[in-house]
């Protein structure tokens, strides 16, 4: 521990009391001097790899910030730090040339400018998506399987999957299956309504894509399954327990469908992270082999077992390592051959999700946010363990399967929010006067604890010190809580125990900054189940962080705040906020393209964020907004609650009429239109705006807006083929 600067009783011996004041109770210990040791400064050291020199006299460069927050760990290929200080991003991938990276400043720029600055007029915050990342996501997967399958001499190819429950959105489920469609890429869907999507989506598909229909299943997922198969879409349905198997056969015949079944085999194979609940014995889905068995036997008593032609398996998301992938694969593998073997029809092994991304950028097998291996040496061991397995029992290989979600969609969307202001508890300060009032108003036993306090001090024992400090205070709150301490020496305690531990440097030097954002609808993985996502600043990263910040979103809930970031930090380096109110300093959060939006609810009733869609577009340093949609406004949450905003501010209206009285009715109306204007406008803050309360124009003061309004399709949105296009410069 530091030395301490001063005791304090040798602070107050420096200063000169007021006249006629006696410095010091003769019963203390005399004061001691420290020497030598700096002052406390108000900027915090910020950590960065042993390689960068960060030194008071190096510049800080964009090179520095790319370390600290270790972007080419976990933004590699699509993400890096340009020479201006700001976030970009790679669209294509590694294929990226320089000119065409996008700096995501600019983007954000173009979607909250005014319109009259030729913005689109956004709140946020917003998600930006990048359907080019979504493309590269795709094509890399399948190329490493692709790889995998020729080195290997598999002789029989790939084919994935797309898990629609990882993000619904549908423009990215159609992205998935227009750019999927050349290599026969499917959807899975898990609910009724996820079946209804994938079959809309998959009309415009490959004839060969599969659509795997996994979840718990009644009559009606079931028929419709099968009717999606009288479709002529390559349809599997996958028993999850073995009762399905007799909906399937009953609802088939009377449709004249002849299904496609499969089943999820309950690996013995365990996943031990936190991701893995799901897998052994114990998992929540899937057959044990007694199960499966009973499924051949009625399957082959119906004259249907050329149906069953599909093993699914899943050991978790996130597998942190491509020998447990083997291990699970190779169990699933013997079962297919099995299968083989009692005389299903087998044709396509499904691996299941798992394929993992590395959140934290530390390349580990150790960790739950990371993974130790690569794309391609997952695709490797995939096809490898698949070969030796049906090789050893003469046994065709299969189609090869996987629904890797997290993998495909977590890179290609970015969210940005605003840091609004922060706040920093100050350790108040001190006089001479005001500490020897405090001491001699100090209970006796309180005193005592002052005592052991100083005594520590002056002899370099900082850890009794602190504990003689903690000692002190909860006596004292003990003593306001029995009414023999009153609130300003309660302060005072406070006051000075504070002190100690700055001078000590055992103060919290963190900085809360508060962010336009609730935790609970955008990134509710952080708030249920401790996942950490990157997040930086998005621009300023050509200075040097001076702070270290926790963020705290809108919310009313304590646990409405992040506090853990990559690297098992408890605060992260942040710069001073600039302005009167802290305007302009945004936030990215990266990785969150998969689960976040669709488990946001709406706590608060904040609802989801603004959204745009960003391109790649040709010219130097150029991007298309094809899309961009304002979030919810106060009348959709509550009306999504059940609630009804037009019966609502008639209500209001009529109060206004009731009790608001001046000449002209001038107040009232000013009133009525502000309160219209709220519902229309979105639940989060809108920074550096004026008043909401003028008067909406027609309909009676009150604010309609059209569906043209809302999807933003008047001005930059008509889809992909007539993008708004924003070159910079």
């Amino acid at each position: 521990m530091p030395a301490l600067a001063f005791s304090v009783d040798a602070a107050m011996a420096a200063l000169s009391p007021p006249s006629g004041y006696t410095a010091w109770d003769s019963s203390l210990p005399a004061p001691e001097i420290f020497s030598g040791v700096p002052q406390p400064t108000n900027t915090v050291p910020v950590p960065v790899p042993d390689d960068v020199d960060v030194s008071p006299l190096a510049h800080w460069t964009p090179a520095h910030s790319n370390a600290l927050y270790k972007v080419d760990g976990w933004g590699a290929p699509y993400f890096s730090v340009n020479s201006s200080g700001n976030v970009t991003v790679r669209p294509h991938g590694a294929r990226t040339m320089d000119h065409q990276e996008i700096d995501l400043l600019k983007v954000v720029k173009k979607a909250s400018d005014s319109k009259s600055n030729s913005g689109l007029d956004l709140q946020f915050p917003l998600i930006v998506r990048f359907p080019d990342v979504l493309k590269d996501r795709l094509e890399c997967l399948q190329s490493a399987f692709n790889y995998a399958v020729k080195s290997q001499n598999y002789t029989s190819h790939y084919q994935g999957v797309y898990p629609v429950k990882c993000n619904q959105d549908r423009f990215l489920v159609e992205d998935i299956v227009r750019f999927g469609s050349s290599f026969r890429f499917g959807l899975e869907a898990g609910s009724k309504p996820e079946l209804l999507l994938a079959m809309s989506c998959l009309c415009k598909g490959s004839s060969e894509s599969l659509l795997i229909c996994n979840g718990f299943k009644d009559a009606d997922y079931i028929s419709l399954a099968l009717i999606a198969r009288k479709l002529s879409l390559n349809t599997v349905i996958v028993l999850e327990q073995e009762e399905e198997l007799d909906s399937v056969i009953d609802i088939s015949i009377k449709l004249g469908v002849r299904p496609v079944v499969g089943v999820r085999a309950k690996l013995r194979t365990k996943h031990s992270g936190h991701f893995g609940s799901t897998s052994g014995e114990k998992g929540k889905f899937g057959l044990t082999t007694t199960q499966i068995l009973r499924v051949v036997k009625k399957l082959y008593q119906c004259g249907m077992l050329d149906c069953f032609q599909l093993l699914h398996f899943h050991i978790g998301s996130q597998i942190p390592s491509t020998s447990l992938l083997a291990d699970g694969v190779g169990e699933a593998a013997q079962i297919y051959c099995e299968l083989v073997r009692l005389g299903a029809s087998m044709k396509v092994i499904d691996i299941g999700g798992g394929l993992g991304i590395d959140y934290d950028g530390s390349k580990s097998a150790n960790s739950d946010v990371s993974v130790g291996y690569t794309l391609d040496e997952y695709a490797m061991a995939v096809v490898q363990t698949v070969k030796f397995v049906c090789d050893r029992n003469s046994v065709k290989h299969p189609v090869i399967c996987s629904e890797s979600g997290r993998a495909l969609v977590s890179h290609h969307s970015v969210l940005i929010f605003e840091a609004v202001s922060s706040s920093r508890y100050t350790v108040p300060a001190m006089s001479s006067f005001d500490i020897h009032n405090f001491i001699e108003q100090l209970p006796e036993d309180a005193h005592s604890d002052y005592n052991n306090m100083s005594d520590s001090a002056i002899r370099g024992d900082y850890e009794a010190c602190l504990a003689y400090a903690d000692q002190l205070k909860q006596r004292c709150v003990e003593k306001f809580k029995d009414g023999s301490l009153d609130m300003e020496q309660l302060a005072a305690t406070d006051g000075l125990c504070d002190l100690v531990a700055k001078e000590i440097g055992e103060s919290n030097p963190v900085t809360t900054y508060h962010v336009n954002i609730s935790v609970f609808t955008s990134i509710p993985d952080f708030w249920g189940i401790e996942q950490v996502f990157p997040i930086l600043p998005i621009h300023r990263l050509d200075e040097r962080p001076t702070k270290r910040g926790v963020l705290s979103d809108l919310t009313c809930d304590s646990d409405g705040k992040i506090d853990k970031f990559i690297g098992e930090e408890s605060s992260l380096p942040l710069h001073e906020l600039e302005g009167e109110i802290g305007m302009k300093y945004y936030l990215g959060m990266f990785l969150g393209g998969a689960y976040q939006e669709a488990l946001g609810g709406l706590h608060n009733l904040f609802g989801g964020p603004s959204v745009v869609r960003v391109s790649q577009s040709d010219g130097p340093f150029g991007f298309a907004v094809t899309r961009a949609v304002p979030g919810p406004s106060c009348s959709d949450v509550l009306r999504s609650m059940q609630h009804e905003p037009e019966i609502m501010f008639q209500t209001l209206k009529h109060r206004i009429e009731e009790y608001v009285h001046d000449e002209g009715n001038m107040g009232g109306a000013m009133i009525t239109g502000g309160i219209a204007q709220s519902f229309h406008n979105m639940p989060y803050l809108t920074v550096g705006s004026s008043c909401c309360l003028t008067a909406a124009n027609g309909n009676n003061g009150y604010y309609y807006c059209s569906d043209e309004d809302f999807n933003g399709e008047a001005d930059a949105v008509g889809g992909d083929d007539e993008p708004w296009s924003y070159v910079c410069a």
